[in-house]
């Protein structure tokens, strides 16, 4: 018995802290206009919280600027351009940064061949690579060319000769001559390619490959008749120092980072045509919302030999999701500048970028709206709209009844217009 009074004094404590206590429904009096407005309220309050539901349910993307602190990384260069004007085998990729580093002629020639199979592979093999650049033969109206396979790189003339002279002896291995561009005694150049790399160690121009034996066999000469009127597209990617430089898109020899010969004057009759379209141009790996200002961009030259430029701020980006790993990528903008021959003086030809890291970084950071706060949001909406009907409830109310009163005791008087 004790224990039983002690609960009910406890449960008679706790029911004189209720905050909301009932109306006995005897004296409740229901209104068309209460009814009018409960309905209103209802249809505001779940266009509200549908609508609270859509944002908590929207991811936002905060945007932060830092200064950029990374150091030693790797600049990944995605391209595919196409000039509908230049042969593939007039065509190289040169890419020089301002740490000297330098990657000449970095591309592979990929033919079509009759098996689309060997060409997906063939793909493949490039993408696994470091520098993953595909050179294309094209026509003018940027279709493939077909090639046969059978063709590519065949001897055209006779047995290779030995750099000290004469034919290869049975069971002899094979040391082609680089015509004194040899930085050892025991180099080899086995290739038309190899003596022309040899060429451009030494900064010097092959103006006469038809005196070179391996090049001779391999009908370099022929090769670039045959491709007369061609046009060649370069895709892939380059992987580069993270420090200031640029990559071009000629057929040119170095020497101490500068430009000191040409090795196209006698093939093309003295001119270059460097029309080009940019079909994709980007710094690192996609990311939602990136813009890329170069993607599409055709120019066609008007004038021979010029060198048109593309001057590149690259801004380091990080994009954080809330679902998967953090992409570390670059946005860029972009100045362009063309400059032609002066008088007798030509600029190299070529299509050249030039690009520049930006200091500062910028971080994309998908964020999402918490659940307290979405439950707070929601309370706010229910009892917001549930007050606010409740004043405007009440006013109309007792607006209506003291009308009602003075019309009962004759102080309300409506004039009437007899007219």
């Amino acid at each position: 018995m004790h224990s039983s009074g002690g609960m009910s004094r406890v449960f008679s404590r706790v029911r004189n802290l209720d905050a909301y206590p009932k109306i006995n429904e005897d004296f409740y009096s229901r209104t068309l206009s209460g009814g009018v407005i409960t309905l209103a309220s209802s249809i505001a309050m779940l266009f509200l919280v549908f609508s609270e539901l859509a944002m908590y349910l929207q991811t936002v993307t905060e945007t932060k600027l830092v200064v950029d602190t990374s150091r030693g990384e790797k600049l990944k260069i995605n391209f595919d351009i196409s000039f509908p004007a230049v042969s593939c085998t007039l065509l190289s990729l040169d890419a020089i940064d301002i740490s000297g580093e330098q990657h000449l002629d970095i591309v592979y020639l990929l033919k079509a061949f009759s098996s689309y199979l060997i060409h997906i592979i063939l793909t493949t093999i490039y993408a696994l690579q470091k520098h993953a650049v595909i050179k294309k033969r094209i026509d003018s109206n940027g279709n493939l060319i077909q090639v046969r396979m059978d063709k590519i790189g065949t001897i055209k003339l006779g047995k290779p000769i030995q750099k000290h002279g004469g034919e290869i002896a049975h069971n002899e291995t094979y040391c082609g001559s680089c015509y004194g561009a040899e930085l050892s005694a025991d180099d080899c150049c086995n290739s038309c390619d190899e003596v022309r790399e040899a060429y451009r160690r030494r900064g010097w121009g092959l103006m006469n490959p038809d005196l070179i034996d391996q090049c001779k066999r391999e009908g370099f000469v022929q090769r670039i008749k045959a491709e007369e009127g061609e046009g060649c597209n370069l895709h892939g990617s380059l992987e580069v120092n993270k420090v200031a430089g640029n990559f071009h898109f000629v057929k040119s020899f170095h020497l101490a980072n500068m430009h000191v010969s040409h090795d196209v004057k006698s093939f093309e009759d003295d001119s270059y045509n460097i029309s080009h379209k940019i079909n994709k141009l980007s710094f690192g790996d996609h990311y939602p919302g990136i813009i890329n200002p170069l993607d599409g961009v055709h120019w066609s030259q008007s004038i021979p030999n010029g060198m048109y430029q593309y001057f590149l701020k690259v801004v380091p980006t990080v994009y954080t999701p809330l679902k998967g790993a953090v992409i570390r990528s670059n946005q860029f903008s972009v100045t362009e500048h063309y400059k032609g021959p002066e008088g007798r003086q030509r600029s190299l030809p070529g299509v050249f970028f030039f690009y520049d890291l930006s200091g500062i970084k910028v971080n994309f950071t998908e964020t999402h709206t918490s659940f307290l706060h979405f439950l707070t949001n929601i309370c706010a909406i229910v009892g917001g709209i549930f007050t606010v009907a409740g004043i405007v409830d009440s006013f109309i109310y007792h607006g209506h009844k003291a009308l009602k009163k003075k019309r009962d005791i004759g102080k309300l008087v409506l004039h009437y217009d007899s007219s």
